[in-house]
């Protein structure tokens, strides 16, 4: 098969991003093609792959699948997709992953905003047929998603008997539900995970429709309606990118004719929700302007931000930012923005060839000499000392 000619149509057909690698060589990217900016940090494909396809990513707004090519060293990596709306913490996200130039925003915020919205429900069958088509085998779902439920057939029987008292009492309980709510406030992944296999998601608790498929759909509105209010936007998702990823799920599910594809979905969405909440959860001892704060300048090491730029996003005066931090973490805000620059340029010295121009420009610090000499004191090496120390260590 011409597989770069096959990645090129693909990306015609559907808008969505592809990379064609060679082991970690790069022979196609859609990103690449498009925008005419250099790739500062190839994607990267674990060795430890599966041979059927699997999800990938670095950050949860941001979803990668993965094909491999059997029997080549050949991957192709679709995405990145997203969820909901690039919004400027997610674009920003991406210019971290990928060690691209602040300067390099509109562009890439531009192709960004065309590729169509999608969740990982829809990532899993695009998989799924890519590899039918590149390998000639099929890929279930449940390869993706753990089957925490019934079958279709047993849960569609089910809905038209009666189900014993016991049973329902064992699946929904008032405090097994305030249990999954708070798990997905405290972004607790394993705990879900624990959670789901002791106490499967029924669609059957309460009847709310005649039809098994409109009683799925109930349910999941049901349930993504109260993950949302009680779960995850106490637990630090915002309101605004809650609530959009809550009117996308939905829609999918009314679009969804299987009560399969509806359970796996709302395992989707629990997982989703629960990612964000952990990357929002607020640590103890710290207030919610300091981690907003932090996670701002956290997300923003690619550009020349400022005390103001900070208190400027909580809206708050610097004064009142810098006593918070000084209290609160005891360093000012100035030095924690110095500090999450210089860990981010260890990383970059560790994990990509950039240059130390092209890594002081990155982070934007006035000059290479600057940006050496800040190095230095913090680490009391210097930025070639430290990527020669580390490749010896590797």
């Amino acid at each position: 098969m011409d597989y770069l000619n096959f990645c090129k149509s693909y990306f015609s057909a559907t808008s969505i991003p592809v990379n064609l690698l060679d082991n970690v060589n790069i022979l196609y990217s859609s990103v690449r093609t498009v925008t005419n900016i250099p790739q500062y940090n190839d994607y990267y494909v674990p060795d430890d792959l599966p041979n059927f396809p699997c999800f990938s990513h670095y950050d949860p707004s941001i979803e990668y699948g993965i094909v491999r090519v059997q029997d080549t060293s050949i991957h192709i990596v679709i995405g990145p997709v997203f969820e909901t709306e690039i919004t400027p913490e997610i674009l920003n996200a991406y210019l971290r992953e990928n060690k691209i130039p602040f300067s390099e925003r509109d562009k890439i915020q531009d192709f960004l905003c065309s590729i169509p919205r999608m969740n990982q429900l829809q990532l899993a069958k695009h998989l799924i047929f890519l590899h039918q088509a590149i390998n000639n085998e099929t890929c279930e779902l449940s390869h993706f998603f753990p089957d925490y439920t019934p079958s279709a057939d047993d849960m569609a029987t089910n809905t038209r008997s009666n189900i014993g008292d016991e049973a329902k009492e064992y699946f929904n309980t008032y405090s097994n539900e305030l249990r999954l709510y708070e798990i997905i406030k405290m972004g607790n992944e394993e705990e879900l995970e624990s959670y789901l296999n002791q106490i499967p998601l029924s669609i059957l608790a309460k009847p709310m429709a005649t039809s098994a498929l409109r009683q799925a759909k109930n349910m999941f509105i049901s349930t993504i309606t109260n993950i949302v209010m009680i779960g995850a936007i106490p637990g630090g998702v915002s309101t605004e990118v809650a609530f959009e990823l809550m009117g996308q799920y939905v829609q999918e599910c009314e679009k969804l004719q299987s009560i399969h594809e509806i359970e796996t979905l709302r395992y989707n969405m629990l997982v989703k929700f629960c990612q964000l909440s952990g990357k929002s959860h607020i640590p103890l001892g710290v207030s919610s302007d300091v981690f907003n704060s932090m996670n701002f300048i956290r997300s923003h090491t690619n550009e020349p931000i400022t005390v103001t730029d900070v208190a400027d996003n909580i809206e708050r005066s610097t004064s009142y930012v810098t006593n918070c931090f000084r209290k609160e973490l005891g360093i000012s805000p100035g030095a924690y923005i110095s500090r999450c620059k210089l860990e981010e340029a260890k990383s970059l010295l560790m994990y990509t060839n950039m240059s130390l121009t092209e890594i002081s420009n990155y982070l934007c610090y006035s000059s290479q000499s600057y940006f050496q000499n800040a190095f230095k004191k913090k680490f009391q090496l210097t930025p070639l000392q430290y990527r020669k120390k580390m490749q010896r260590i590797n």
